[in-house]
């Protein structure tokens, strides 16, 4: 699809499609006031390719990731990405990030084998993950991928399969830190109720101390294990980098700990997701502060670098390799998700504009106060005069966006869900037997399909009906 002129106006390194307002720096209102998504006017690409549809900003996913390279290079000397692959794991979606150089966390045989199969470095892979099946560790273990140890017989297992295939292999040890100091602040309820330590002592990953170092030990008589690192991931708990700090020193704290007990010290600390992002508008899990006061990439990287730095000095440790795991950080700015609008209702109270996308394709749009912004794709910079609930045809309650200030709305117009790149095709579902989307990725005015709309068939053939009953049915049987 052509940009339709857009491309050619002149370009702003900040804003290079010429936006009048901008969502993101490739995302925003275009000069005929429809919402435009890296050079294509999103009313275009919405009835050429029908909806619910979901659209992914090409430009947008590598300016997100050079962000967090970048800001975390500036400050601290050994840093490699690994992208969150449950986030988003299309796979044009790891073509592009690996052309970016990026690594991948992994869960479960199916994501290591949609990166494997984009052709992403094995060594820029971890498997995560609490009860790994032989099938994934053989997976990781033949190709080259660090496993992340999570339960006392998982090194045993890794070590047969490794000795069974020849191969040897690189661990990590996934840590229960103690997070003393997060015992008093609080954030998201993503874990349950609770402090940020409450929350994080009551899921179920990582080993303890006594444990982690039992493990080492282990390890350490296994000629074909390679002991590489230490891996804790704090969740979307908070957007205060402060907190982030506080658990990077504490790897360090537990890496001086190990050295201590086993000689061992860990040449890299993985720690983790969780990284927030902020829009002027608000956005995400409690959206009235994940706005433009979030902290940037920038920020995270200045105070945990700082924190590593200081607390390995304090401890006579080198310097360790820093790996991090964005996601949705990296993939939820990048993408949009598309709705047409149906029947409209008014009631005493209250007006309800039914879309044909629902919770199935934005399944966090009604956990955890969690807050896409929604604007209306032709005339996006309309005057938001109606209050209204945007709601999909499920038949639940359905809430895609509750209490929105919308401009008027029409029966067959088209309505945009901002920063709905990250944990939304992925994490789709088919509640009444619902088709799962289309995505679009655009990039400088060409957009592709990259995931092919669902068919009725693609639901009813994972169905089967034994014999007997197509007897019963449609046979003699019948009395």
């Amino acid at each position: 699809m052509a940009a339709n002129g857009m491309a050619a106006q002149t370009q702003d390194t900040d804003n290079p499609g010429g936006l009048s307002v901008q969502f993101g720096k490739y995302i925003g209102i275009g000069a005929d006031g429809n919402l435009w998504v890296d050079g294509c006017d999103v009313q275009a690409l919405a009835q050429e390719h029908g909806a619910p549809l979901y659209i992914v900003s090409e430009n947008e996913l590598r300016h997100r990731y050079r962000a967090f390279r970048d800001g975390f290079l500036a400050h601290y000397p050994h840093v490699e990405i690994l992208f969150a692959n449950k986030s988003n794991n299309g796979l044009a979606i790891r073509h592009v990030l690996n052309q970016e150089g990026a690594g991948g966390d992994c869960f479960g045989v199916n994501e290591m084998y949609i990166a494997l199969l984009a052709g992403t470095d094995p060594r820029k892979l971890v498997l995560n993950g609490s009860n790994k099946q032989d099938e994934e560790l053989e997976m990781a273990i033949a190709n080259g991928i660090c496993v992340n140890i999570d339960a006392m017989d998982e090194l045993d297992r890794v070590d047969a399969i490794s000795q069974r295939l020849g191969r040897k292999v690189a661990i990590g040890i996934r840590l229960k830190l103690d997070l003393l100091p997060l015992a008093g602040r609080t954030g998201v309820a993503m874990h349950g109720p609770g402090t940020l330590k409450e929350q994080s002592d009551s899921t179920k990953w990582g080993m303890t101390r006594e444990q982690t170092v039992e493990i080492v030990r282990r390890a350490q008589r296994m000629p074909n294990v390679e002991l590489k690192e230490t891996h804790f991931h704090l969740s979307r708990m908070s957007n205060d980098p402060e907190n982030f700090a506080i658990m990077a020193r504490e790897m360090i704290v537990w890496s001086g700990y190990l050295r201590d007990e086993t000689g061992w010290t860990p040449p890299c600390i993985d720690i983790g997701g969780g990284w927030t992002f902020g829009k002027w508008y608000g956005t995400g899990p409690r959206a009235q502060i994940d706005d433009d006061r979030a902290p940037t990439p920038d920020v995270y990287g200045r105070q945990v670098g700082a924190a590593i730095r200081e607390e390995a000095a304090r401890l006579g440790l080198p310097l360790p390799m820093l790996r991090i795991e964005p996601g949705r950080a990296i993939s939820g700015p990048s993408g949009i998700a598309i709705g047409r609008v149906g029947a409209i209702k008014q009631g005493a109270k209250k007006k309800w504009v039914n879309l044909d996308l629902s919770t199935n394709h934005l399944s966090w749009a009604s956990a955890l106060d969690w807050y896409y912004h929604a604007v209306a794709v032709r005339g996006t910079a309309r005057e938001a005069s109606e209050l209204v609930d945007l709601v999909g045809p499920l038949c639940n309650s359905d809430e895609v966006g509750a209490h929105r200030l919308m401009p008027p709305l029409a029966r067959g117009d088209f309505v945009a869900f901002l920063d709905a790149g990250g944990y939304t095709e992925s994490s789709a579902a088919r509640y009444n037997a619902q088709l799962l989307p289309a995505t679009v990725l655009v990039a400088d005015g060409v957009a592709e399909v990259i995931t092919v709309r669902e068919q009725w068939r693609d639901v009813a053939g994972r169905f089967k009906v034994p014999p007997r009953l197509l007897a019963a049915s449609f046979g003699g049987a019948r009395g």
